[in-house]
């Protein structure tokens, strides 16, 4: 095993059992990157931390007067250290607000190191055409381009993203995915995708390139991992207008009291004056919102799921419509034959024979059980086959089949597939259908199976045709254990479920009330899903569903969270904007639940800091003031010592707050499936009310501390 298999291993491991926040190479490296985002111009892009980082400056420069330029007294000395201790807990403020943002982004960077070590420099060997197999060239990975063709063995590494265009192997994903079990890769089928740094264990596969170099999967992971290509949600853009209109406001209220106490003969100080407007702005938010993006897409990628883009995550979070398909996802996924029901007039061996011929090119896990059971049941082979012409099964007809054009099978057709298409099929032939097959659809139905019917046809010399429907098979499927309260608890949340099934209405109906979703659409086709999305969305309803194959691309596309699996095709994974690498299709719900955990912890935070911000006032305010208006004095209800020891235990407690704030920010504030109402009850009554008295209680606290210590005047 490789050492960066065991690596990625080892990362998946951490960070699904939780990995420490303050981790110590992350930790590390977050410390160097605070420092590094004090340049002014990666601060302006954040307009409130970028007015504290001014003041920074201007109490430094405030500073340096006092002591170097005019006399200095003992008084001059004392209020040196005052502006002093001000200036560093300022640029302390400024310096954890970089960390919050810089360890979010460490944990993403960990990872992407991890994964840059997957590519590696390799040859690959390159085809001229699917003709032309003897004249291989062998070329650098970094050389290939989209629609180039390449040979992969057994041994070799994929040198890049492509779709399996012939052959089967299996591949070890596990440097991308974290997980150790192999999977299946084979052209012409839902699972053809293919991502390079993945190792072939067996076989040979023919790949076609689809992504250039810079392009690929494992491009943009590592880019999206570590946010160097996060862009900032609607939401995140307008709360940071109103955190900039805010700190605006505040300023000109801050710079409109200096005339007023000059008036009264009782000039206030700019360090005081800079104090009071950072402790004014929304601070504690502002320094965490980038943290708190950051983080949602890394709880994402603790998942196994990769997010394309913030806006993905926080998309997730508001969708109140969630399509998710039946087989898989809410049952079991194995529907198996279990019998063959004759219609009157046909043996069960005739029906059972007819089954399995039309169920050769069927490669799908139904078809083969049909196979199976056929020949555990009667010892059927593959003899009859002979000279046959196949029609594999297919999403658009609902049907497989054989042709049958030997010496003694008269123009032979045997079809199965769902019971509505066999019986427009044999109506389009000019054959009635029998009376006994809706009694006995509905049944098999009624009972939660999924009924498929079988048909033949024979066409005669002169073109006349005869046929009849044959009977039915039953295949039995079962629904994953705790579906019905999971579907419960996403109904508290708000979010209306829809079961896609291509099953017919009544075996859909069973189902749907046995797992207990609200809705479900029967015989999908990928024209009905797109159809149901659109309706969807113009009802006002932010939708999203997951989906593995070509035919899901444009309902994946269409969705406003479109989730496609990593064992899919190239096309669902470009049309999704998320990818889930464990190709889970229940982790749709994980996927809400984080977005939902992100929001709240933005609005819960927000709600915080602005309520902080009302108690400092409470702070300040007297402090700053008392001598030139004694009226102020009622409202210094903490009973602060001094007018200094107000402002910088107001200064101290604004910057620490933001520390202790960091990990809530990372981990995210625990979401319950309540309703807006209660949620913006509990949110006001825990973080609104808590914004307001914990400044109150820990300010009073630093003030004694600081008294104590006789740090202040």
């Amino acid at each position: 095993m490789s050492r960066t298999t065991i690596e990625t291993r080892q990362w998946k491991t951490r960070t699904k059992a939780g990995h420490p926040l303050f981790h110590g190479p992350i930790l590390r490296r977050a410390l160097l990157d605070s420092c590094k985002k004090l340049d002014p111009r990666w601060q302006v892009k954040n307009p409130v931390m970028f007015v504290v980082e001014v003041g920074s400056v201007i109490t430094t420069i405030e500073f340096l007067r006092i002591l170097f330029i005019q006399p200095v007294a003992k008084a001059d000395l004392r209020e040196a250290a005052f502006v002093l201790t001000v200036s560093v807990w300022l640029w302390f403020t400024v310096l954890f607000a970089n960390f919050a943002e810089a360890i979010a982004e460490g944990r993403g960077k960990a990872q992407a190191d991890v994964l840059r070590r997957t590519r590696k420099t390799m040859m690959a060997k390159r085809l001229p055409s699917l003709e032309r197999r003897d004249r291989i060239e062998t070329v650098a990975a970094p050389e290939l381009r989209k629609g180039d063709l390449v040979l992969v063995e057994a041994g070799d590494i994929v040198p890049g993203d492509g779709d399996v265009i012939e052959g089967v192997a299996s591949i070890d994903e596990s440097a991308i995915t974290g997980e150790s079990s192999p999977v299946i890769r084979e052209s012409g089928g839902d699972r053809s995708a293919v991502t390079g740094g993945t190792h072939v264990l067996s076989d040979q596969i023919i790949v076609r390139i689809t992504a250039n170099p810079g392009e690929t999967f494992l491009d943009r992971m590592i880019a999206l991992v570590e946010g160097a290509k996060r862009q900032k949600t609607p939401n995140e853009i307008a709360l940071n207008i109103l955190l900039a209109s805010l700190t605006i406001i505040f300023l000109l209220v801050v710079v409109s009291l200096e005339p007023f106490a000059i008036y009264s003969g009782n000039a206030v100080s700019v360090t005081t004056l800079i104090a009071l407007l950072v402790c004014l702005i929304p601070t504690t938010i502002g320094g965490l919102l980038s943290a708190i993006g950051i983080a949602g897409m890394d709880r994402m990628v603790q998942r196994n799921v990769l997010a394309m883009s913030g806006r993905a995550v926080e998309a997730a979070g508001d969708v109140d419509v969630l399509l998710l398909d039946k087989t898989g996802t809410i049952t079991l996924g194995n529907r198996m034959a279990s019998r063959f029901f004759p219609l009157e007039g046909v043996d069960e061996r005739e029906l059972a024979l007819a089954a399995l011929l039309s169920s050769l090119s069927d490669e799908t896990p139904e078809g083969r059980s049909i196979v199976a059971l056929a020949r555990d049941r009667y010892g059927f082979n593959e003899e009859e086959s002979a000279g046959a012409t196949f029609l594999p099964f297919s999403a658009q007809t609902r049907m497989s089949g054989i042709d049958l054009n030997g010496r003694d099978a008269k123009g032979r057709a045997i079809r199965k597939g769902a019971s509505d298409a066999i019986a427009t099929y044999v109506s389009q032939h000019g054959v009635s259908v029998s009376p006994d097959l809706t009694p006995l659809v509905e049944s098999i139905a009624r009972a939660g199976s999924t009924p498929l019917a079988v048909a033949e046809i024979t066409s005669s010399a002169n073109g006349a045709n005869a046929g009849r429907i044959l009977g039915i098979i039953e295949l039995k499927d079962i629904v994953k254990g705790g579906m019905r309260e999971r579907f419960e608890h996403l109904r508290r949340m708000g979010i209306h479920t829809i079961m896609i099934t291509g099953d017919n209405p009544l075996t859909a109906a069973e189902i749907a009330r046995e797992a207990g979703v609200d809705d479900f659409l029967a015989q999908a086709t990928p024209e009905t899903k797109m159809q149901l999305i659109k309706k969807q969305q113009l009802g006002g309803r932010l939708i999203a569903m997951t989906g593995d194959g070509t035919n899901d691309a444009p309902a994946l596309a269409q969705a406003d969270v479109g989730v496609a699996m990593n064992t899919g095709t190239q096309a669902a994974k470009e049309a999704a904007n998320m990818v889930d690498l464990d190709s889970n299709p229940t982790k749709l719900i994980e996927v809400v639940e984080v977005g939902k955990q992100l929001l709240i912890t933005r609005g819960a935070l927000t709600t915080f800091s602005i309520a902080n911000d009302i108690a400092k006032y409470f702070a300040i305010i007297p402090a700053a003031f008392a001598v030139t208006y004694p009226q102020l004095n009622a409202l210094n209800l903490m009973r602060l010592a001094t007018p200094h020891s107000a402002v910088l235990s107001a200064v101290i407690f604004n910057a620490l707050i933001i520390i202790a704030l960091v990990p809530l920010a990372l981990r995210g504030v625990r979401y319950r499936p309540i309703g807006a109402g209660p949620l913006l009850r509990r949110n006001l009554l825990i973080y609104g009310l808590g914004g307001i008295l914990i400044p109150f209680i820990f300010i009073k606290l630093i003030d004694l501390v600081l008294m104590a210590l006789h740090l202040t005047l």
